[in-house]
């Protein structure tokens, strides 16, 4: 195949990226669209770039370097990088190349002015936007000058930032390849950028334009703020024109310059209104050309649009898909299950699958559309005070778009209710019985016996029929009444306890403090559990010695050599037969669980070894329930003291037992959901490997990225389609970049919400206070739960903890996190613990840095940085 080293722009289209790169790939469709106007040009291939880097043997060996580098040493990626700039800009272009480009540029017109800008074969792609992190040189004039900035943009593709960025998504620096786009080079009047949703809210249906005089590079650089315009349904909603004192021209002999706009020019719009609702109405056929909205790079030339780039939005959070075209408003699943982080294709499914309530995926994560319990006014009202209760700024955000007036259409009375969408109902009280509770997990400890013997049997087509099956009593174990009622009894007692005792006592948040050691909580006994394995090992020096060097997971299988070591793989074994189900962002089936990495528990055992004395599980259960218990004769006393005193002891004693007997309850069906989960995973393994030994799939976790039916179709055909595999884990590694919003709207508006409170101390960060107390420590910023290194009296900085955080809990002596509400697991265990706890601060991990000082104020809600 003889090499193409110049393609014409007219000649390319969106499916030659391997040939011109991301940026030509995609001038190149721009230029196919109606009515849409690209400056002519040409795109000087990867063939040419790959032609050049073989004529540089040396850059092979410092390639090699390259990729052994730690990103995070910037100097050596410098110093490199910096290297194979210079050797790939010294490497003489061979004759036969030039000539292609230099023939090229004939027929555009060799004397004319050009922009010569790298493009990629990674760039500009669906899932990941490189904006600005290779070269554009404008207005360069003459073939020898066009020549040499070929050669600056092939070298621009080791740029310190690209090669940061490769290394940090996982990119191989050879995989890359870098193609050139040489473009006549337009003077503007104006240019700038227009989005085609809003950057900052994600809004689909509203654009916004920047605008400048001249060259856009005065916008790009930030040598001016433009004038921005922002545009709904055709028209002009929000103007804001700015003085725009200078701006970027080109020189005659090539190059730019800045230059002083003329006073009486700096405050005028740089377009008018009807250029802008002009520019749009092109902006939203190219974003239909392409299928998802646009960031487009315009110049305005004599009174007509030019387009000179078009990237896809990559920073924006996907909508779900709806079946109709009315308006939606999505709540984030994830912050109510304290998993923020995206799901794998078989996660997401399984989940839907088992859940009550409909689910709704986009970005990897789910949502539950509430649009029909906010339209009818007498649901509205109790659904809203639920979400408030558990997530203020949920409510807050749910507030601002019910505020608006017309995005939610409004239904009569009479339509579903809210509570069962956030685990309510089970309107009808109960006994305050503790045998209600050991029924309850007798129920659930049957159902999931019956679910191991009747699977044991399955195998190929039949196990995911069965598994239909099963996951239809899995819904009905989660939606049992009695189980719903004896949740919803502790939620009840403890918001009784916090309204009443506030009232009568000023009292704030009480009921943390009579909850301390509630019985039967199943997630804060795994936390002390864990401190009792620590106490079987602790007395073997071998044992602690060996664990400091585990690096793989059949460490158990090597603890016997050791002294103490059987003792020591016992306490684990039966740890992990009680526990081993769980693990960070247990929600998504595909995550190991610790049974499948037990090594994720060394470190948190080794801590506890390290942090504590002997029989601490013990103590600190016994503690708590003293101070519960003192806690309630304090309060009792001081109620009998009242008028009507002895009914108000009597009501509040009542309340307490409740609490004390139903709130520990509150764990047990997740521990039940995730129980059930590992059964189902080990089944479809099992498949997966089936599916591995035919030579079907590559490796047993190439199912992660189906779903259900796509795994059973796979199992049922015996193939499986490779690219869409293939396609599934670029889409996931991208939605990795993404946060979501707690609220989210079928117009893609990301609503954060705010707390609007002003009795807070200026520069404190303001969450949601859901367990009492305040402690001033050292802030341990951790993302990764295996990266944790404590010291006593460390406070916990994360992003959310589902239970499987609960045995760091123990060794720390506060919590913040990021996502959370007054019932999810982090703020149930602070209260157990009696950690003081502030949740749902935003951005915490970014504002607060690993080791500062922080007072966390878990009554008052509010973090201080000391």
């Amino acid at each position: 195949m003889t090499e193409q080293y110049v393609l014409d722009l007219d000649a390319v289209d969106g499916t030659r990226v391997a040939a011109v790169g991301g940026k030509g790939a995609h001038l190149g469709e721009l230029s196919r669209i109606d009515d849409i106007r690209v400056p002519a040009g040409f795109c000087v291939t990867t063939d040419a770039f790959r032609r050049v880097m073989a004529a540089a043997p040396s850059i092979d060996g410092r390639l090699d370097r390259l990729s052994r580098l730690n990103p995070d040493d910037r100097e050596a990626v410098r110093a490199l990088s910096a290297e194979i700039r210079q050797a790939i800009e010294e490497i003489t272009v061979p004759d036969d190349l030039a000539a292609a480009i230099t023939g090229a540029l004939a027929r555009l017109g060799e004397e004319a002015a050009y922009a010569v800008r790298s493009s990629a074969t990674a760039e500009d792609l669906p899932t990941a936007s490189f904006a600005g992190q290779q070269d554009t040189y404008l207005n360069v004039v003459g073939a020898a000058a066009v020549l040499r900035h070929v050669s600056r943009c092939w070298a621009s593709l080791f740029t310190e930032r690209a090669v940061i960025y490769r290394q940090r998504n996982g990119i191989d620096h050879r995989s890359v390849q870098m193609a050139v786009v040489v473009q006549r080079m337009v003077l503007p009047d104006a240019a700038g950028i227009l989005f085609t949703a809003d950057p900052v809210t994600g809004n689909r249906k509203v654009a916004t334009v920047d605008a400048s005089f001249g060259l856009g590079e005065a916008l790009v650089s930030g040598l001016v703020n433009p004038d921005v315009f922002k545009v709904r349904d055709g028209e002009v909603v929000a103007a804001t024109v700015t003085a725009k004192k200078l701006a970027i021209h080109a020189l005659p002999a090539g190059g730019t310059r800045e230059v002083a706009v003329d006073p009486q020019r700096q405050e005028q719009p740089a377009l008018t209104e009807a250029q802008v609702v002009r520019l749009v109405r092109l902006g939203r056929r190219i974003e239909e050309h392409f299928g998802r909205p646009q960031d487009v790079e315009w110049c305005l030339v004599d009174g007509d649009f030019q387009i000179v780039q078009s990237r896809p939005i990559t920073t924006l959070f996907p909508i779900p898909a709806a079946r109709d075209a009315e308006n939606h408003v999505y709540l984030s699943v994830g912050h109510q299950q304290m998993m923020t982080d995206p799901m794998k294709p078989l996660g997401v499914s399984m989940w839907q699958l088992t859940a009550i309530a409909s689910m709704h995926e986009a970005g990897g994560r789910l949502f539950v559309d509430v649009t029909r319990h906010l339209a009818a006014p007498a649901t509205r009202t109790g659904f809203l005070e639920m979400v408030g209760r558990s997530e203020p700024l949920m409510r807050d955000a749910l507030e601002t778009v019910l505020d608006r007036g017309d995005f939610v259409p409004s239904l009569p009375d009479g339509g579903p209710g809210g509570p069962a969408l956030l685990g309510g109902g089970g309107p009808t009280p109960i006994e305050t019985d503790p045998a209600i509770v050991t029924e309850l997990v007798e129920r659930s400890q049957a159902s999931l016996a019956t679910l191991r013997r009747d699977i044991a049997t399955k195998s190929g087509s039949a196990l995911f029929d069965f598994l239909l099956e099963a996951f239809d009593e899995h819904k009905r174990v989660l939606s049992d009444p009695l189980s719903m009622q004896a949740i919803m009894a502790g939620m009840e007692a403890t918001w009784w306890l916090n309204d009443r005792l506030w009232e009568w006592l000023g009292e704030k948040n009480a009921a943390d403090t009579l909850t301390l050691s509630a019985p039967g909580n199943v997630t804060s006994e795994m936390g002390l559990a864990l401190l009792d394995v620590a106490d079987v090992i602790r007395p073997y020096p071998e044992v602690v010695a060996f664990l400091r060097g585990v690096q793989d997971e059949d460490f158990l299988d090597e603890l016997p050599k050791f002294a103490g070591g059987a003792e020591a793989r016992d306490a684990i074994e039966a740890y992990l037969d009680r526990y081993g189900m769980r693990c960070v962002g247990e929600i998504d089936i595909t995550r190991p669980r610790w049974r499948e990495r037990p090594s994720t528990l060394v470190p948190l055992i080794l801590d506890n070894i390290r942090l504590f004395e002997p029989g601490a599980a013990k103590r600190r259960f016994e503690q708590g329930r003293q101070e519960a218990e003192q806690k309630a004769q304090e309060v009792l006393t001081r109620l009998r003291a009242l008028p009507d005193g002895e009914q108000k002891a009597d009501e509040t004693k009542r309340m307490i037992d409740r609490v004390r007997t139903f709130i520990g309850y509150r764990e047990y069906p997740k521990y039940g959901i995730i129980s059930r989960y590992f059964v189902y995973k080990q089944a479809l393994l099992e498949e997966a490997e089936r599916l591995v030994r035919a030579g079907v799939l590559r490796e047993q976790e190439d199912v992660f990225y189906l779903t259900f039916q796509e795994f059973h179709d796979a199992v049922r055909a015996n193939q499986v389609d490779d690219g869409l595999i293939r396609r599934r884990r670029e889409e996931f590694r991208s939605y990795q970049a993404l946060t979501p919003p707690r609220v989210l709207t079928s117009d893609g508006e990301a609503i954060a919400g705010s707390y609007r409170r002003d009795d807070v101390p200026a520069g404190a960060l303001v969450g949601l206070p859901v367990s009492a107390g305040t402690v001033e420590g050292r802030a341990r910023v951790i993302l990764d739960l295996a990266q944790a290194e404590l010291e006593p009296g460390d406070i916990l900085v994360t992003t959310h903890t589902d239970p499987s955080w609960t045995p760091l809990f123990v060794a720390v002596a506060g919590l913040v996190t990021e996502v959370g509400g007054l019932m999810t697991h982090g703020a149930v265990i602070a209260r157990e613990y009696g950690l003081p706890a502030v949740v749902s601060v935003l951005d915490a991990t970014r504002l607060i840095r690993d080791g500062q000082r922080i007072r966390v104020h878990g009554s008052d809600g509010y973090v201080e940085l000391l």
